[in-house]
């Protein structure tokens, strides 16, 4: 990494320390974004996948889970470089992915109420990062067709929003193409759309490497899926230790059990 992206990263943590996000333009290209729309509108039609009908999914939210399930046009996004280095300046390297999702606000969706992403931790706050999570615009995103509305700063209160109560917000406005990154403690919330259109994102959300993932990636995915994962996308998803302790199978990380791959030494080993 030369000194630019240096540089560069750590403007995006330094807005990210002070009001809990950051938005990075063109992460990807339009023909990128046309592409994942495509596989999730098959995937949707294929699978018969409807709205949720609760208050935080939506009523008129489309949303697809388990998404490197689905095939490997998706296995890119969580190893994207310049927002993977983000995400590991406010975790670390040995952060995980904690779900993989899409997000399609249809029209007349209204507000999701005001929540921060680490409120179910029962961590007093504020505390050290556990969550980091990004939001992929597929679609321009904008007030009116339900941009992710966030509160600057408030990651740094000491406590967690009231489901259900109003708090004033504002839209986190972004071109397609731009990623969201904000800190696990912002309080924020899907906006209303008041369009005739969709609008479609990705959340790619991560964890610490000592936080139990949202979606159970080790049981979720299949074996042979996660055997043509690069090793990066591998140790993302849990298949690795964190600090060579935490998730290893008698002294192995998991790969190393399921692939025959190299892989760090046991802590136990090393002391």
């Amino acid at each position: 990494m030369g000194a630019g992206e240096i540089s560069e990263v750590e403007g995006h943590l330094a807005q990210i320390e002070e009001r809990g996000y950051t938005i990075v333009p063109d992460v990807f290209d339009d023909g990128t974004a046309a592409d994942l729309i495509d596989a999730l509108d098959r995937i949707e039609s294929e699978q018969g996948i409807l709205a949720s009908d609760n208050s935080f999914e939506g009523r008129s939210t489309v949303r697809i889970y388990n998404l490197l399930a689905h095939g490997p046009g998706f296995e890119a996004i969580p190893v994207q470089p310049d927002i993977l280095r983000i995400v590991e300046g406010v975790l670390d390297s040995g952060c995980l992915v904690s779900s993989l999702s899409s997000i399609a606000i249809g029209a007349g969706e209204t507000a999701q109420p005001i929540h921060a992403d680490d409120q179910v931790l029962p961590l007093p706050k504020p505390h050290v990062p556990t969550v980091c999570n990004t939001m992929w615009a597929l679609s321009d995103f904008t007030e009116a067709n339900g941009a992710t509305r966030v509160i600057p700063g408030s990651h740094l209160r000491d406590h967690s929003p009231t489901y259900g109560v109003h708090y004033d917000s504002e839209p986190a406005e972004m071109r397609r193409g731009s990623v969201l990154v904000w800190h696990g403690s912002l309080w924020h919330g899907g906006g209303a759309n008041r369009t005739a259109d969709r609008r479609y994102g990705i959340a790619m959300n991560y964890c610490a490497g000592w936080i139990r993932q949202q979606e159970n990636q080790q049981l979720g995915l299949p074996l042979d899926t996660v055997a043509r994962f690069t090793p990066r996308l591998r140790e993302l998803c849990g298949f690795s230790t964190y600090r060579q302790l935490i998730g290893h199978i008698e002294k192995q990380a998991p790969a190393q059990r399921f692939f025959d791959t190299a892989g760090p030494t046991s802590l136990f080993d090393v002391t």
